[in-house]
């Protein structure tokens, strides 16, 4: 049985796409999974760790107006940073990481563990909101794992 990641290394090879990575609160984790595989250099373009607001704004285009509107951790940054991604590296996805990993920042409204992950074609953008149990390590890799299952699931659906 093949893993996750040789699963979507084949994938964006056989759908000839390439990948670009916005990432808050994994930090780099979902580029590093994408080019541990042979031959990532076909599909990984590059990615932006965007831990700060400013970067989110410098680096991939997110509005000051939208993160004082709506917080760094929500659905519309998550959309935004992979949008802005897969714009500013012209690949054909974009895929987003943006959550509270702790073990402190939580609220009650965004709780540790919460985390929004996305990932946008040219002409769709999925999402999915993810509420993660355990400590730090456990909330990163959680998230890394759902956003490679989302892209998986985005590349598969054939709709770039």
């Amino acid at each position: 049985m093949s893993t996750l990641d040789d699963r979507l290394a084949r994938a964006l090879l056989n759908a000839s796409a390439t990948v670009a990575t916005a990432e808050s609160c994994t930090a780099g984790m979902v580029a590093s999974r994408l080019a541990d595989r042979p031959g990532s250099s076909a599909y990984l373009v590059g990615g932006f760790v965007t831990y700060a607001n400013e970067a989110k704004t410098s680096q991939v285009g997110v509005s000051a107006d939208l993160l004082a509107r709506v917080g760094a951790v929500s659905e519309e940054v998550a959309r935004a940073m992979a949008a802005g991604a897969r714009a500013r590296l012209d690949t054909t996805y974009g895929v987003s990481t943006t959550g509270v990993a702790g073990p402190g920042g939580g609220t009650p409204e965004k709780p540790v563990g919460l985390v929004h992950i996305a990932v946008a074609s040219a002409s769709t953008t999925w999402h999915r909101r993810l509420e993660l149990p355990g400590d730090r390590d456990a909330v990163r890799r959680g998230a890394t794992e759902q956003a490679l299952e989302l892209l998986l699931e985005a590349v598969t659906a054939g709709t770039a």
